[in-house]
C-alpha cells in the first residue's frame, strides 16, 4: 500500500542546482494520494475547535481549501504582495534565496478566532512564521501549522516550534 511519501515526486536542480524539488502536483493529481493526504492531515484536529485556515501560497490554497470544506470552516488565503483587493496588512520576510512580501485581509481573521496554517512544504519556516505573525496582528489564535513535507535540514519546524507553535507534516525528506 502507498504512502503520502510515495506520491510525491522530486526534481533535481529546480528551481536551482543542487536544489532537489519535491513536487506535490503528482499527489494532487491522484484522487487517492490527495484524498490520503487531506485526511492524514485532517486526523490531529478531530474533536479540535477551529474557526479558519489559512492556507500560504500557493500549494497551501489547493489544501487549506479542501481541508476547510472538511472541517466545514472558512477559508483564508495568504498571498503574495499585491494579490489580495481589499484592505491588507503585510510582513516581510527572508526565502531560500531573497526576500518577499505577504498580505492578509485586515478583517479576514477575528479576534479570539482559532486559525490552522497549512501549506505544502516546510523549508525554513519563512512563509510559515510571516503567516503567523500576520495572523497574530488579527487577534487570531494558532491552533497548529500542518505542512505534507517537512525539510528538517532546512530548520523550519525548529523555527516554528521556537515560536511555540503545534507543528504536524505527513512526511520528511532528507536534504535541499
Amino acid at each position: 500500500m502507498k504512502n503520502v511519501q510515495d506520491y510525491i515526486r522530486t526534481i533535481v536542480d529546480f528551481p536551482h542546482e543542487g536544489i532537489m524539488f519535491r513536487d506535490v502536483t503528482t499527489l494532487f493529481a491522484d484522487p487517492r494520494g490527495f484524498r490520503m493526504a487531506i485526511d492524514q492531515m485532517l486526523h490531529p484536529y478531530a474533536g479540535i475547535n477551529i474557526d479558519k485556515v489559512v492556507g500560504l501560497e500557493a500549494r497551501g490554497f489547493i489544501l487549506g481549501g479542501a481541508i476547510a470544506h472538511q472541517l466545514s470552516v472558512g477559508f483564508v488565503p495568504i498571498r503574495k504582495k499585491g494579490k489580495l483587493p481589499g484592505t491588507t496588512i503585510s510582513q516581510d520576510y527572508k526565502l531560500e534565496y531573497g526576500e518577499a512580501i505577504v498580505e492578509i485581509h485586515d478583517d479576514a481573521i477575528k479576534e479570539g478566532e482559532k486559525v490552522l496554517v497549512v501549506d505544502d512544504l516546510l523549508a525554513t519556516g519563512g512563509t510559515a512564521e510571516a503567516g503567523i505573525k500576520l495572523i497574530h496582528r488579527l487577534g487570531g489564535e494558532i491552533v497548529s501549522c500542518a505542512f505534507i513535507i517537512d525539510l528538517p535540514e532546512l530548520g523550519g519546524r525548529k523555527k516554528l516550534e521556537d515560536m511555540g507553535m503545534d507543528v504536524h507534516a505527513l512526511c520528511a525528506f532528507d536534504g535541499l
